[in-house]
């Protein structure tokens, strides 16, 4: 077992063996990465899409200007998981950290906008890039903040995300919403597909081999997305939607401001560095890094840091907040291969695709089950690395306490949101997801109950 030397007070952390196939700082052969890096982005894709699809479809946007809305999300994803993976200054967190559209900023926004058309979107971007550097600041007094966000409390937001993304893996297993209106959720079909992704993923994971160990996400989705297509689940003639080729242009629609929306975004930006903050603890422990210390201190703070400062990269080129993924953890994990170098082939893909939407919209057809197939194997992953960050705490009498109080509000608001309902819209906005409502709890319990490092 390796040693981490605390240079402040002598302390040494004991750093876990991992069975990583590739370090931090190794340099995979061109062919190895391409392939990890490719897994990523299957994992992702549909993950950043989504949000600007939701939005553009509450706010009633037309195909074209939807269709930029989703080129500029892979953009600035594109953009942000070079920052973050390659640190620039003092942004990024030097680990294989990939970022994307956040899921956390939809309910405040289709709240406040649904039906307003184009109309919305100046001050949609505007607050957005006024209210992220709330998340710049919490970055810079991370450290001031240890008896609040401590190892515990990011285990639990990690848990919690886990948790929360497994619902949605589930509901794309079944079919997702779309099978849900007409009736075909959870057929025979849509789990049997899922259940075929899954079964080959397990098998080609546990195999000695490190290739088909690296691929066992690409092998797992390239015969479920090719068994669909004899299915007759995919239909090309959508790709006419997606268009040929997009120019970036920034600050496209303008920009407004909005003092109320501008509160919400704001405290959404609080909580997407905690969030942060644990996906970025839990990245660290699977590539066999320290979790305490200052070099642990120096990565999160670098890691939040661009993800506020990336949300502002994405609103100059009319994207959404952006916020690091979880579900890249999980890969990294199934995978074995940790490198930071791989980002550099993931941002490559993502500008690529944000020039070519007709490219992207292969990813975006497929079929919901086969997604979830590996979506739920990769979400379940992040849920035990938060587990782990847990165990690794000194579990009293206390500590039950602060995790009883976080996953009765996190799951509770997660399983029946209809407890929200008489609360006001902006409180509804920002806890109306479990991530949010269990890192709320986590926080203010820990202070009030007082747990120690």
């Amino acid at each position: 077992m390796s040693e981490f030397k605390d240079e402040t007070s002598e302390i040494v952390f004991p750093l876990k063996k991992t069975d990583l196939i590739y370090q931090i700082e190794d340099r995979p052969p061109f062919k190895e990465a391409f392939f990890v890096a490719l897994q990523h982005l299957l994992a992702i894709f549909v993950a950043i899409i989504t949000p600007p699809l939701i939005i553009s479809g509450a706010l009633g946007l037309d195909g074209e200007t939807t269709a930029f809305m989703v080129s500029m999300s892979l953009l600035a994803s594109g953009i942000s998981t070079f920052v973050q993976c390659r640190k620039i200054g003092i942004a990024g967190c030097g680990l294989l950290c990939v970022q994307g559209t956040s899921f956390s900023f939809i309910g405040p926004l289709v709240s406040a906008f649904t039906g307003v058309g184009v109309s919305a979107l100046p001050i949609i971007f505007g607050v957005c890039i006024a209210a992220a550097p709330v998340e710049m600041i919490v970055s810079r007094i991370l450290k001031y903040t240890k008896k609040i966000i401590t190892p515990l409390v990011s285990g639990i937001v990690v848990t919690m995300i886990g948790l929360c993304l497994i619902k949605v893996a589930i509901i794309s297993c079944g079919g997702g919403y779309p099978a849900m209106a007409n009736g075909t959720m959870g057929s025979l079909q849509n789990l049997g597909l899922a259940a075929t992704v899954l079964v080959i993923i397990l098998l080609m994971n546990s195999m000695n081999n490190k290739y088909l160990r690296m691929c066992s996400i690409i092998i797992g989705l390239a015969v479920g997305y090719i068994a669909s297509y004899f299915m007759g689940m995919i239909d090309f003639s959508q790709m006419k939607d997606f268009g040929v080729f997009t120019l970036p242009v920034p600050f496209k629609y303008g920009l407004d401001f909005d003092l109320g929306v501008f509160i919400a975004i704001a405290v959404i930006y609080f909580i997407t560095a905690i969030e942060a903050y644990g996906d970025i603890t839990a990245n660290s422990m699977i590539g066999g890094e320290p979790i305490e210390g200052p070099k642990f201190m120096k990565r999160v703070q670098g890691g939040v840091f661009a993800d506020g400062f990336n949300s502002i990269i994405a609103g100059v080129f009319n994207s959404f907040p952006n916020s690091v993924f979880a579900q890249n953890n999980g890969l990294i994990q199934l995978t074995g291969v940790a490198s930071r170098y791989i980002g550099y082939y993931i941002a490559g893909f993502l500008v690529v695709l944000s020039a070519f939407p007709f490219v992207g919209g292969i990813f975006s057809l497929m079929p919901e089950p086969v997604l979830g197939g590996a979506t739920l194997l990769m979400f379940g992953t992040v849920a035990a690395s938060g587990v782990r960050i847990i165990a690794s705490q000194d579990i009293n009498r206390k500590a039950i306490l602060v995790l009883a109080v976080s996953f009765a509000f996190g799951l509770g608001v997660e399983l029946v949101p209809e407890i929200l309902t008489f609360m006001p819209k902006a409180i509804q906005g920002v806890f109306s997801s479990g991530i949010a409502a269990g890192g709320v709890a986590a926080i203010i319990s820990n202070i009030v109950i007082r747990i120690k490092e």
